[in-house]
């Protein structure tokens, strides 16, 4: 057990992880969660009981390649050890990859510039089993070029409420999103979105209505006439949650993060 001290410091992570097994990032009663795993490991490690915030809260089977989350502990332990013995006692499908210490006023929500989210589409005949559970399998062929052209009208400032399926206590719909671009390489296409923060499921009902337009199902013009409705829930369909990563969660400057 590390030695305490009694100043408190706070500790950055960046987290990776396979989200299949897991009910989201957000602690539940009784369900296996990202931030559960994380506080048990923290308590293993410090003797502390610590709450873990998280940048972003992934939903059910969603998984990260770059989440970021604090905690505040009295432990004197550097991030180069944090990271080592904190991955000693998470499960396989939970990693820690990054660890800094910042000053108590760092808020790994507030201080975030953009989030960045992957959403992988395999568009072939026959199922991949590296992609298994990581990759929406479409077997009709998608045209990316279109697809890439409505993009275009999600970029900038504007009202997604027709993205979004359940606003919960959020007050404002509206977003700006930095970047909406497709990317395709052989059978797998890379769905990559930008933006301040996100609406729930935005990302996914993004891909379930670009995956109609790229099918041409749905018209260029017919995109942008939900996203210029704002009606709650009109875009979509949902895409499944396993194709959706987490990348990356911007910040101002560089956090000198020990690798």
């Amino acid at each position: 057990m590390a030695k305490l001290f009694n100043s408190i410091n706070k500790i950055i992570l960046v987290v990776e992880y396979d989200g299949g097994n897991y009910y989201g990032f957000q602690w539940q009663a009784r369900l296996p969660t990202i931030q559960a795993e994380l506080e048990k490991a923290i308590k293993k490690v410090t003797g502390e009981s610590s709450r873990v915030i998280a940048a972003s809260r992934t939903d059910t089977g969603v998984h990260a390649r770059g989440q970021v989350v604090s905690f505040r502990t009295k432990s004197s332990l550097t991030p180069q050890v944090f990271i080592k013995a904190l991955n000693y006692y998470l499960p396989a499908d939970v990693a820690i990859k990054k660890a800094c210490k910042v000053d108590m006023d760092f808020d790994v929500r507030r201080n975030a510039v953009s989030r960045e989210y992957d959403y992988f589409i395999l568009n072939g005949p026959t199922r991949s089993p590296l992609l298994e559970g990581h990759a929406y399998r479409v077997s009709t062929k998608l045209n990316t070029r279109v697809m890439n052209r409505a993009g275009k009208f999600l970029e900038g400032e504007h009202d997604f409420a027709s993205f979004a399926t359940d606003l919960g206590k959020l007050g404002s719909t509206v977003r700006n999103v930095y970047k909406a671009r497709v990317a395709k390489k052989g059978d797998l296409i890379t769905y990559n979105m930008i933006a301040n923060s996100f609406l729930p499921h935005q990302v996914r009902n993004t891909v379930g209505l670009l995956i109609r337009v790229g099918s041409g199902k749905v018209e260029l013009d017919e995109f942008q006439r939900i996203l210029e409705a704002r009606v709650l829930g009109l875009a979509g369909p949902t895409a499944p949650a396993y194709g959706l990563c987490l990348d990356k969660v911007n910040y101002p400057g560089n956090l000198e993060l020990a690798i």
